[in-house]
């Protein structure tokens, strides 16, 4: 009996030092920028007095999107916690659609239904309204809630589905109706999982760039991320832009705490796994209130993205040779951000140590465009920046990515290791033979969705690559972009479209590749 505990520990040792120095690593790719950026400025600057508005409308527009959103997603999860009907599993599977939907093809298609000429205005002028304008406060907002309302629907979701049917059972035995339940069981439910879901928002909604770029509408819808580009690539005031980066930093990471707060409350019990029957919901005005819901849910998800296909189709024949050498430049750098996120995430959720983890999600709180410059400032000494903008931009969509893969893989990884690690150690299973014959093959799903997130995250990135990127270097999303700056609204519907199909195939690929033969 004597070995053993030295075997495990010996194991543990041996499983833990890649991801220790993955995590010191990309510490390092974090914070080596910064330091860069402090050492060329000689210190933090000072704030203009236009960083105050950005930063109040930062706030104002991540506080109202993540109410907003909360608020919109309780009856659509409400209905779909309480009806079953045969497209359900669709249904909740678009709810998932637009995290991985390209930030710069939701803005196109929200100016074709949104914009001075699209579908509502056109609408409008039908009746003799005057017609309404998506740039600014309200356009950011309505943005955001289209990005985020998915994420708050599923997370709501999942609170209601936790609540035993054991519970719904007496409250129907005790002759209640739907509001009573409503008021034992929903809202105590919802004051849990509410502010949870608020500050998951909050924080997501805090860096925004791409949103405040196409629809901020100008200096008084300036985020802080954006205020960040502005410093460096407009007036190249590189303290102001550490000084912009130490406060974005603060607030996500406060925001990020409240959202690990309450998003870790207890639930509402435990039952037995039972189907939830709901006997207070035969009324006819609650079945068309959840079916309104419903429906104006997916026609809000559906309408931009419809509106996208149907002016990318005929956008497709006015593509030219830059769009599609950018396409290909697009596809390289998600493989290649896709391989090294996984490496790295493999790496750290299988330490299997806290402060690991830790750095691991630290990306969360960084700001893309702040460790471009970092890296730029690196690099200019020893060659020209432009010949490297692609290589920077792989790591730091890699870095950004991370989190959200390891959120996917660490608690798969633990619970193989639970299962199946101490015969494992007794076989003496280490290293790359312990990833190869335990871990890969019962994270294969896992490691599928997380490799499909990844691709389609860095497929869809506009950040760096917009600070020094030159013309022959150009990805898609960046040519969508300057198309769109170039008044060629097919050309960018046809290059929207191109980047939406080819998001969504890596998804596809790697996603249904990991479950396919996949060990239970």
């Amino acid at each position: 009996m004597a070995p053993r505990p030295v075997a495990l520990n010996r194991g543990a040792m041996i499983r833990g030092w890649p991801g220790r120095s993955a995590a010191l690593a990309l510490a390092a790719f974090l914070l080596a920028p910064l330091i860069a950026i402090l050492w060329r400025a000689g210190g933090f600057g000072s704030l203009s007095t236009a960083d105050w508005p950005a930063l109040r409308f930062t706030l104002l527009q991540a506080v109202l999107s993540a109410l907003c959103s909360a608020a919109l997603a309780v009856p659509v999860a409400r209905a779909l916690a309480r009806r079953r009907f045969g497209l359900r599993g669709a249904y909740i599977a678009l709810m998932g659609a637009p995290f991985i939907l390209p930030v710069i093809v939701a803005v196109i298609g929200f100016i074709a239904v949104f914009g001075r000429a699209g579908l509502l205005n056109s609408g409008l002028a039908l009746i003799g309204v005057a017609p309404v304008s998506i740039y600014g406060l309200h356009g950011v907002v309505l943005a955001h809630v289209f990005f985020n309302l998915p994420l708050s629907v599923r997370l709501i979701l999942q609170g209601w589905q936790a609540i035993p049917a054991e519970r719904f059972r007496l409250v129907a035995l005790l002759g209640a109706d739907s509001a009573s339940a409503q008021r034992l069981l929903e809202w105590p439910m919802l004051r849990q999982v509410l502010p949870g879901v608020i500050a998951v928002v909050f924080a997501i909604c805090l860096t925004s760039f791409a949103v405040a770029l196409t629809l901020g509408g100008g200096p008084r819808a300036t985020t802080i991320e954006l205020a960040i580009y502005q410093a460096f690539r407009f007036d190249f005031d590189l303290g102001r832009a550490a000084s912009l980066s130490l406060v974005q930093f603060a607030l996500v990471t406060l925001a990020g705490l409240a959202a690990l707060k309450f998003g870790t409350l207890g639930g509402p019990g435990a039952g037995f796994d039972r189907p939830v029957a709901r006997w207070d919901l035969t009324g006819r005005g609650l079945r068309l209130a959840d079916a309104l819901w419903l429906g104006l849910a997916a026609l809000f998800l559906l309408g931009p993205l419809a509106a996208v296909i149907a002016r990318g189709l005929t956008g497709l024949t006015h593509l030219g040779a830059a769009v599609w050498q950018a396409a290909m430049v697009s596809l390289a750098l998600a493989l290649a951000a896709t391989g090294l996120t996984l490496i790295l995430a493999l790496t750290i959720a299988t330490a299997r140590r806290g402060w690991v983890e830790l750095v691991g999600m630290a990306p969360l709180a960084a700001s893309p465009l702040v460790l471009g410059t970092g890296l730029f400032l690196l690099i200019h000494p020893l060659a020209r920046p432009a010949d490297w903008a692609l290589v920077v931009t792989l790591t730091v969509n890699a870095a950004m990515a991370l989190p959200f893969a390891l959120r996917i893989l660490t608690p798969v990884i633990a619970g193989i290791e639970t299962d199946y690690g101490r015969l494992a150690d007794q076989l003496n299973l280490q290293g790359w033979t312990r990833l190869r014959w335990l871990i890969l093959p019962r994270a294969r799903p896992a490691l599928g969705f997380a490799a499909g997130l990844t691709a389609a995250l860095s497929m869809g990135d506009l950040g760096v690559i917009t600070l020094f990127a030159d013309p022959e270097r150009a990805t898609l999303p960046l040519m969508v972009w300057r198309l769109m700056g170039a008044y060629q609204m097919q050309a960018a519907a046809g290059a929207a479209l191109l980047l939406l199909i080819l998001s969504f195939a890596l998804f596809a690929l790697f996603d249904l590749g990991g479950r396919r033969h996949a060990d239970p």
